[in-house]
């Protein structure tokens, strides 16, 4: 059944998600799989309008466990891809597509809208990042273990996928820092051995059905046994990204022997660092490039 732009809607359970937003994964509902801005053709159209930048091709993952940029990517443009996504094993991520085609700036707006509507407002935080992806995926194919370092929620559109995320818990503070302390919007690469499978949370998803993915939470993907279409969008607070540059404080001190206190728990002494970070970080990254460019002559 087709559904218009205006009735695009996220099933939202206000008890779970009072009890579970941003701490641990649940499931969902949502109307998004008969928008026609999903349908195949449209998305072979807006993958063309993407000129080198803002996407990401690659290959299945042999395993789950496989380090997340060891699998081949990068070989070919997202129209390649789609072109012969049910003869070879693709994964396509459109990045920001509201950037491409204003119909998904104005769902991306709506949903966000209802996401903050339902949290009660953002109170003193400010939105820092708030951008949608679309994923593509072949049939039979496996995105490696990794976590996100931003809010997410995820829907399903086409196809079946299951969805194995783990509670933000499972990862260490260790773990975290390592990450933050480079200041990067990217995946974060943690193993998948050893980790605790109490804490697992196993989605099966088909069209009308989507998760809530907390900060820092691990997972992997696997497609089933036809093309998979889906699409998630998150977000970054200014309170988010302080967390972030608390940890990467955290790492310096973790270097000096030193064990930190857990994010939260310390709030006066939290602003100390973050404030720190705020600054150092960038100048890290100023050193780092300037000595790439030097030593590449």
């Amino acid at each position: 059944m087709t559904v218009l732009l205006s009735q695009a809607s996220l099933t939202l359970d206000p008890d779970t998600f009072r009890q579970s937003f941003d701490r641990e994964p649940f499931g969902f509902e949502h109307t998004l799989s008969g928008l026609d801005l999903f349908e195949f053709h449209s998305l072979k159209s807006l993958a063309g309008k993407y000129d080198g930048s803002d996407y990401f091709v690659a290959a299945g993952s042999p395993t789950p466990g496989t380090v997340f940029y060891s699998v081949p990517h990068s070989q070919c443009t997202p129209v390649e891809a789609l072109e012969c996504l049910d003869t070879c094993a693709y994964r396509v991520l459109l990045k920001r597509p509201e950037r491409y085609d204003p119909r998904f700036r104005q769902l991306l707006d709506n949903l966000f809208q209802q996401v903050v509507d339902l949290r009660g407002g953002l109170g003193n935080e400010r939105v820092v990042r708030l951008e949608g992806a679309i994923l593509i995926s072949s049939a039979d194919t496996t995105t490696p273990f990794h976590f996100d370092p931003e809010i997410g929620f995820f829907s399903q559109i086409e196809g079946e996928k299951l969805y194995h995320v783990y509670s933000p818990t499972s990862v260490t503070e260790a773990e975290l820092e390592r990450f933050y302390v480079r200041g990067s919007v990217n995946i974060g690469q943690v193993d998948l051995e050893g980790r605790d499978a109490r804490r697992e949370h196993i989605f099966s998803l088909g069209p009308g059905k989507g998760l809530h993915q907390p900060q820092n939470a691990p997972h992997w993907v696997e497609t089933r046994d036809s093309r998979s279409i889906s699409y998630t969008f998150v977000f970054e607070t200014d309170a988010t990204r302080a967390a972030g540059r608390v940890r990467a404080f955290n790492y310096c001190l973790r270097r000096l022997g030193l064990n930190p206190a857990h994010p939260g728990t310390r709030p006066g002494l939290e602003a100390v660092k973050a404030g720190t970070m705020h600054v150092v970080i960038p100048a890290a990254k100023r050193i780092r490039n300037t000595w790439r460019r030097v030593a590449g002559r």
